[in-house]
């Protein structure tokens, strides 16, 4: 029997942890109840399911329970906290400030925003994806009502200054809010400690299932509004209408707590690993460079460019090895990684990169056996490379 791939596209997406599973069984089969049917004992069950599970999440976070608002991922949440609050502060201005390495479910919400007449400021990344916290106090008016900078960039895991400006946002009575998909469950967070007013993040990416995700919405200090994306049923105090999926909401908060309990021992294996991976590719492959900031970054993000290699092509030539290219394709029309460029890349390195995504089940084994694929597979396409350009006739 052939092994199964290598899975290192973690920040893409994890495996359903199985105590994660096991939490959530009962509540597909027989606490089937709707949290929200308050007259009988199966919306009862259904509801104190829920209500522990935004207790997990809020004790993780540093915020308060009735904070939590249940949403179907990071992108929904993103759309909220983006759409919502511009829409409800729309009195009080119209100006919003983001960074051109964002996930684009922040980008593409704050377009739709712009092409609405909302005045946009896309502030500069430096050559590692980070924000200056100078650059956002200069981009902030009278008339801005949001800033929205992720906490971990979801390509090359470089991490933001949030802390520095969510307290330049606070000092100038700008709603702050932060992406922080990746970086839930791996770094630690405190809405609190680093004043953030919202906070968006997904179950997918910290070992609970796909489809659940929550936006944490500050309730004073500021007290922060938001006008709803859904009407129908006025679920989660207003903000999101809609049957909560209990045997999801559940897996989330099972999730968050294991991440959280195993944070500390988690990140330390996985910065092993992760140098283990760069050092091991490095002795074998030369002319490769490192996308990201070179410590301060998720400890199982590594990207790497490889000169005179594509990286599409690259994927293609190792199949046992699951991991993400640099660019953001589609079958029409292929584009480089608009995170890389904005980082001052060129297109052929932005075309040329890799991320890798180690998580909670990879091992050191799987470490080697990609560290030997991809040096193979390089080398093979540059030889190819080389073959071709050789093999090309002069122009008479």
């Amino acid at each position: 029997m052939s092994r199964p791939p290598v899975y290192l596209d973690n920040h893409a997406t994890t495996r359903t942890d199985p105590r994660v599973v096991e939490a959530m069984l009962p509540y597909f089969t027989e606490q089937y109840g709707n949290a929200a049917s308050v007259s009988h004992r199966f919306g009862w069950d259904a509801a104190a399911a829920v209500e522990d599970a935004r207790e997990r999440i809020a004790h993780a976070i540093g915020a308060e329970a009735r904070e939590i608002v249940f949403t179907s991922g990071a992108t929904e949440a993103n759309n909220l906290a983006i759409k919502g609050t511009a829409w409800a502060r729309s009195r009080h201005g119209n100006h919003l400030v983001t960074a051109a390495c964002e996930h684009k479910a922040v980008l593409d919400p704050i377009k739709r925003l712009a092409r609405e007449g909302w005045e946009v400021t896309v502030l500069p990344c430096d050559e590692h994806a980070r924000v200056s916290p100078g650059a956002v106090a200069d981009a902030i008016t009278p008339k801005t009502v949001l800033v929205s900078i992720m906490a971990a960039n979801n390509e090359v895991g470089t991490l933001n200054p949030i802390a520095e400006i969510g307290r330049l946002c606070h000092e100038r009575g700008v709603v702050f809010h932060s992406d922080a998909a990746q970086a839930v469950g791996k770094i630690p967070i405190d809405v609190t400690a680093d004043c953030i007013d919202l906070l968006s993040f997904s179950g997918h990416k910290i070992y609970a299932p796909k489809g659940i995700g929550a936006l944490y919405v500050r309730r004073r200090d500021p007290q922060v509004r938001l006008q709803p994306l859904l009407d129908g049923g006025g679920h989660e105090r207003g903000f999101r209408s809609g049957t909560l999926p209990v045997p999801l909401v559940v897996g989330l908060g099972v999730a968050i707590d294991l991440a959280l309990a195993e944070q500390g021992s988690d990140s330390r294996r996985l910065l092993e690993l992760r140098e283990h991976l760069h050092a091991g590719i490095g002795e074998r492959i030369t002319e490769i460079r490192l996308n990201g900031h070179p410590y301060d970054r998720l400890p199982g993000n590594l990207n790497l460019s490889f000169a005179q290699v594509d990286g599409e092509a690259l994927m293609m030539q190792m199949r046992e090895i699951a991991v993400s290219s640099g660019s953001a394709c589609s079958s029409a029309d292929p584009e480089p990684s608009h995170v890389l460029m904005a980082m001052g890349r060129s297109e052929d390195l932005a075309r040329a990169s890799l991320r890798f995504g180690l998580g909670r089940f990879t091992t050191l084994e799987e470490i080697d056996l990609a560290i030997d694929a991809v040096s193979r597979a390089v080398e093979q396409l540059r030889r190819q490379s080389q073959s071709v350009a050789w093999t090309i006739p002069h122009p008479v």
